[in-house]
This record gives C-alpha cells, structure tokens and sequence, in this order.
C-alpha cells in the first residue's frame, strides 16, 4: 500500500484480531473491524455515535451474527487470515484516503471502506441505525471544512459524490476546463468514459462476463490488447460502453481506475487527407498524445479497416504506425472485427495479429 496506517488504525486492527479469537472466528472479517472501532478511542466510534447510532445496540446484533457463523477458531495458529470481505474493505479504505488526499489512512477511511459494500451484512447492521455511505462521507466532509481543512477530492472519486458535495471532478480531455492534454484525440475520436460521466450511454446487460475479460485482460502488464471477435451485432461496441461505465463506478480493478475509453474515428481521420503525408501527420500526432498519456485506452471499431487506410504509393498504412507502439506497450487498444473479415485482414497479418 502507498499509505501508512495510522496509529487509531493499528489499534483497531488489534483489538479486531482480539475480538475474532473471542468469537472463536478462524477468518478476520468485516464484523470484527466494527467491533474493534466499537472497543478502542477513535474517529470512526465518534463519528458513529454522533449521528446517533446506538453502539451497545451495534456490538450485540455483530456479535450475535458472527457466534452463528462457521469456521471456528482451533487456536492452533496466532495467524488470522482476512476474508475477501475484510481484505476488499482495506483496500478500499485506501482508496478513500487518497480521494480525501489524506496523508494516512485512518478508521474513518475504513468505516466508509465497509460501507462501501451494500451486500455486507454489517453494512445492513449499520443501515437500520441511519449509517450508510453517504451519511458518513458527508459528516466527514463537515468535520474536515470545521477544523479548516479543505477536503479536496482527487481523480479518483465516485460522481455521485462529488455532485453531493457540489464539487466536480476535474476532467481529463476534450471535456477539461483548460488546455487539453489530447487535442488530436478529442478531435478524431470520442471520449466514452466522459459521456458515461454525463449519463449519455445505457447501461449494457447481459454482456459481464465479456466486460469482465476485457478488464482481465486489460490489466496484465504485457499481451494487454483485447480483440472482441462476433458476428455483426452482437453488441462488440457495447462492451467498451459497457467498461467507460465500469471503470466511472469504480467496477473494475485498481489498475483501471481514471482510464479514459476513447474510440477512434478512423473515417473521419481519412477524411480531407488529399496530399502525400497528411494522414501519416495526423496518426503521428495521434501516437503521441497517446505515448504522452498513458490513461487513455483506444478502441477501434471495424479494426480490419486500419489495413491498408491512408496508404498509397510509398506510404505507411495506419497498421504500420500502430504495431511498434504496441509491441512495445507504449499504447493500449481494443479491437473489434468480424470473423470472416478477422481471417481475411488480419490473420494474414501475422505481426499485426500478435498485438492482440
């Protein structure tokens, strides 16, 4: 993690040790960390109390949940490991610090961790005595601006909060209130991530399981260009719709978070180029940007059309100019063709293939 804990943290963590070996708990869980907050002096137990949560209430229904759970303790081992609740709930936690661009992450950073996950049984806990999310965050805000910090808020927050706050987040690209990183881009493609953010694309159903290999395969180091191959509508462009909204919620993995999905206009990138090297011009100022920044993921509908586009005699083709950029990984892209125009385009291109 990039963030220290800070010393109320580390109490809580302890004594949510202590408390998951009272309960004859073999796993660490979300519960224990409530318990924790609830036992020991902190700004989580005070915020809680004062938006009038009743924590003997908290403590009973907690311990009364987790005496009917299985797994219990042997006490053969001083280890407790973390569930993928408790452990999806720290990590979240940082995550809040660095929206509240705090130096440290601290129990409150936790609570909202917790609270961030509605399928959480403690979440549910909470919920019935006014404790949810929003009501955290907002009483957070308050205390931040009353002891005279401005709680700024980074790239990385939810909209939905930031709209509560009146405060939005400060875009990147053609939607930015000053000089665009990505001119070129802005003029030849279109940002799907910023349109997700004003509410213009539909939500895409029935296609997770593909958004959810994209994100996979999106997040590898290397072999990080996803190709999504069907027949002609089935719905390949929706799918990058579908990660410009996963990736606005926060839905997808830490890697992803303040990426910009932007398609490319590659008809319109054709379109006026009458003399020898304007379109070589366009695609390189195009490479640049996006070797410049590296948020930006590129989708490419009909991808068999930058074969042979803008080539003429002793020219470059746009396949040409885009395969060194992503051998080397300086670019990232996602493509989409059909099957029988993959096997006529692109398969024959076996450099151009291995990208994908």
């Amino acid at each position: 993690m990039d963030h220290q804990f800070s010393n109320g943290l580390d109490q809580v963590f302890k004594q949510s040790k202590n408390e998951a070996r009272r309960l004859h708990s073999e796993f660490l869980n979300t519960e224990h960390f409530l318990l924790g907050m609830i036992k020991t002096e902190n700004s989580a137990r005070e915020m809680m109390s004062s938006l009038g949560a009743d924590l003997t209430q908290i403590k009973r229904k907690i311990e009364t949940m987790s005496l009917t759970g299985v797994n219990p303790y042997t006490g053969a081992s001083d280890r407790i490991s973390f569930t993928k609740m408790a452990d999806q709930a720290v990590k979240r936690s940082e995550l809040e610090c660095r929206q509240y661009q705090g130096s440290e992450i601290n129990t409150v950073h936790l609570l909202l961790g917790i609270l961030y996950k509605t399928e959480d049984p403690v979440t549910s806990i909470l919920g019935s005595y006014d404790i949810d999310y929003e009501s955290i965050s907002k009483e957070y805000q308050k205390i931040m601006k009353s002891s005279g910090e401005t709680p700024k808020m980074s790239a990385y927050d939810d909209d939905d909060e930031r709209e509560e706050y009146g405060q939005m987040r400060k875009p990147t690209g053609s939607l930015g209130s000053g000089k665009s990183k990505t001119p070129t881009l802005d003029n030849f493609g279109r940002d799907l991530t910023a349109l997700a953010r004003d509410g213009k694309l539909d939500p895409v159903i029935g296609r997770e399981k593909e958004i959810e290999r994209v994100s996979q395969i999106l997040s590898r180091r290397k072999k990080n260009n996803p190709l999504l191959i069907g027949e002609p509508g089935v719905g390949k462009s929706a799918i990058a719709e579908g990660l410009a909204l996963r990736i606005q919620q926060k839905k997808v993995s830490r890697v992803l978070y303040g990426k910009r999905v932007i398609t490319l206009d590659l008809a319109s990138l054709v379109a006026g180029t009458k003399y020898r090297g304007q379109f070589e011009e366009r695609m390189k100022a195009i490479m640049t940007e996006l070797e410049k920044n590296r948020d930006v993921i590129l989708f490419i509908d009909e991808l068999h059309t930058i074969v042979g586009a803008g080539s003429s005699t002793g020219s470059l083709d746009a396949s040409n100019m885009f395969k060194p950029a992503l051998a080397r990984g300086e670019i990232q892209c996602i493509g989409a063709t059909t099957l029988d125009e993959y096997r006529q385009y692109i398969e024959k291109d076996a450099a151009l293939e291995r990208r994908f």
